[in-house]
């Protein structure tokens, strides 16, 4: 996480980020020794795992990556016996104010000799900095900075600062309405027929042609006179095209929207779900289903083109 966009809050009231300060320069663990010493097995591993081929991390003379710096000093699941308790205190300070959740956010890393294997490594912590309160996306919270420096035969080998962002989430914005059909004179019946989990389709009473969108009068003749057929729903991806910008809040992307073309022989738009975003393709085979949504201004039902079963390669959704 960057702390980029981060602003303080209320600094000259922040009575906690006082408190916080104290700590600053205390030790956040003494005497603490790695698990295991300096060995040849986890730096093949992390070689391999890094993609790093590097001739000086193999064969007799080897040193080890110098970013593995803080693996030698890691606890595990079990933890390390030295660490004090001050860091505990801080920790619990920011948990009652409602600073419960943690990220981290950066480290930096200073390398003043490699280490070789057989080194044994042993390391002191230190609280180096609280900030004041900041405001993020995330929430309003503080950045804990800790240096650990690390030595091995008694000599310093390098140093690790590593930062936390402690604070408390964000509530959530309630999601956004979503933007309802124009419903004119000119396509009622089809938002009619949609409310009632029908797919209507207009037909030419004079020359028997199917239009959609609705239209006043018939394209191929011109006669303003018409009725409806009801679609099966089924019909293949024709088009289709993946939103990712402009964002809205009311959907997720990213999500498709699909050109369908119905066995009927008209196209219509709508998203196409049941296969994630990426899976869609041209000339899969969908069938409409309708989804209610419970909106402030009331239930609102929309079309959407569900992937027919065992035709995608995955289950997933999209924005409906």
């Amino acid at each position: 996480m960057s702390t980029e966009g981060v602003r303080p809050t209320g600094a000259d009231s922040d009575a906690l980020g006082a408190r916080l300060k104290a700590y600053e320069g205390r030790p956040a663990a003494v005497g603490g020794v790695g698990k295991d010493p300096v060995n040849a097995p986890m730096i093949r591993h992390w070689c391999e795992a890094m993609g790093d081929t590097n001739p000086a991390y193999s064969g007799p003379d080897a040193i080890a990556p110098p970013t593995m710096l803080q693996a030698w000093t890691m606890g595990g699941l079990s933890g390390h016996e030295g660490r004090t308790g001050a860091y505990d205190e801080l920790l619990g300070l920011l948990d009652e104010s409602g600073c419960t959740s943690v990220v981290a956010t950066d480290c930096e890393q200073e390398y003043l000799r490699p280490l070789r294997p057989g080194d044994r490594v042993t390391f002191d912590s230190v609280i180096e900095s609280v900030s004041g309160r900041k405001t993020t996306k995330l929430g309003t919270g503080y950045f804990v900075t800790t240096r650990t420096d690390v030595r091995a035969d008694g000599g310093l080998v390098g140093r690790h600062r590593f930062r936390i962002l402690k604070y408390a989430p964000a509530r959530r914005k309630p999601p956004a309405p979503r933007p309802r059909p124009v419903v004119n004179r000119d396509n009622s019946g089809f938002w009619q027929g949609v409310a009632e989990h029908r797919l209507l389709i207009q037909r030419c009473t004079d020359c028997g042609t199917l239009r959609h969108p609705w239209l006043p009068g018939c394209n191929a003749c011109g006669c303003l006179d018409w009725d409806t057929v009801e679609a099966s729903g089924a019909g293949t991806v024709h088009s289709y095209v993946v939103m990712h910008h402009p964002p809205f809040p009311a959907f997720d992307p990213p999500y498709a929207v699909g050109l369908i073309e119905l066995t009927e022989g008209v196209r219509m738009v709508s998203n196409v779900t049941g296969v994630p975003y990426d899976k869609v393709r041209i000339g899969l085979p969908v069938r409409v289903e309708f989804r209610t949504y419970e909106e402030a201004e009331g239930a609102l039902v929309l079309p959407v083109f569900r992937v027919v079963e065992g035709e995608g390669e995955g289950e997933g959704e999209g924005e409906g």
